[in-house]
C-alpha cells in the first residue's frame, strides 16, 4: 500500500480540495479560452543538451498522428544512418526527407563543400515551404550551418518569417542565432544537467542515431 492509501482524508480534507481545484479549473480555463490565435509557428530547439532533434521528430510523430504530411532537410547530419529515418520511411509519401549534410565541418575540414551543401539543402527548403501539402518541416541542424555562416542569416531568417500562413517549422542546433530566436514564436533552451558523454558513454544505437 502507498502512504495516500494509508492517509485518512476526511469530508474537510476532501471539500478543501475540491474547492482549490475548483479554482484552478477556473483560471485554466480562462486563460484557455482567452487564447484565439491559430497560425504556423517558427520553434527553435537550442541549447547545449541532448534533446533537440528528438523534439523536433516528437512533433513530427504528433502530426503524422493527425493525418498530416512531414518535410525533414537535414543540413549536417546527411551521412549519418539513423533509426528515425528507417521509422519515418514507415510512413511513405507522408514524409519528405532530404538528408543533405555532408558531415561535421571539423570532419570535412573543406569550407567550399560544407558551404555548397548547406546552400544545396536550403533550396530544398524554399521548395518544400511553398509546397501546400507540408504541414510541419523540420530543419535539422541549420542553427549549425547559421553559426559557421554557411547561409546568409538575414536571408533565412527572413523567408522563415515570410513562410506560408498554417506551415509550422522546426530549427534545431546548438547556439542558435539571435536574429532566428528574436524571430521564432517558441525557443526552447535545452539545458545540461548530467550527460554520460562526460563518463565515457560513447554514442548508443537508439539513443544518439
Amino acid at each position: 500500500m502507498t502512504d495516500i492509501d494509508n492517509k485518512t482524508i476526511d469530508d474537510r480534507d476532501e471539500e478543501r480540495h475540491r474547492a482549490k481545484m475548483a479554482k484552478r479549473k477556473a483560471v485554466q480555463d480562462a486563460e484557455v479560452a482567452g487564447k484565439t490565435i491559430e497560425k504556423g509557428l517558427l520553434i527553435v530547439n537550442t541549447g547545449p543538451g541532448k534533446g533537440k532533434t528528438t523534439a523536433a521528430f516528437g512533433l513530427a510523430l504528433r502530426m503524422l498522428g493527425y493525418g498530416k504530411r512531414v518535410g525533414v532537410v537535414q543540413f549536417i547530419k546527411g551521412k549519418w544512418h539513423t533509426g528515425e529515418k528507417d521509422a519515418f520511411a514507415a510512413f511513405g509519401d507522408r514524409v519528405v526527407w532530404h538528408a543533405m549534410g555532408e558531415g561535421f565541418t571539423w570532419e570535412t575540414q573543406d569550407l567550399k563543400r560544407d558551404i555548397a551543401a548547406a546552400e544545396a539543402a536550403w533550396v530544398k527548403v524554399l521548395e518544400l515551404m511553398a509546397d501546400p501539402s507540408i504541414s510541419l518541416l523540420v530543419l535539422d541542424e541549420l542553427n549549425i550551418a547559421l553559426r559557421y555562416d554557411y547561409l546568409d542569416l538575414d536571408k533565412v531568417v527572413a523567408a522563415l518569417k515570410a513562410r506560408r500562413e498554417g506551415l509550422h517549422v522546426v530549427v534545431t542546433g546548438r547556439n542558435a542565432k539571435p536574429a532566428l530566436v528574436e524571430a521564432a514564436d517558441l525557443v526552447t533552451e535545452m539545458g545540461v544537467t548530467k550527460h554520460h558523454f562526460s563518463a565515457g558513454v560513447k554514442a548508443q544505437q537508439g539513443i544518439e542515431f
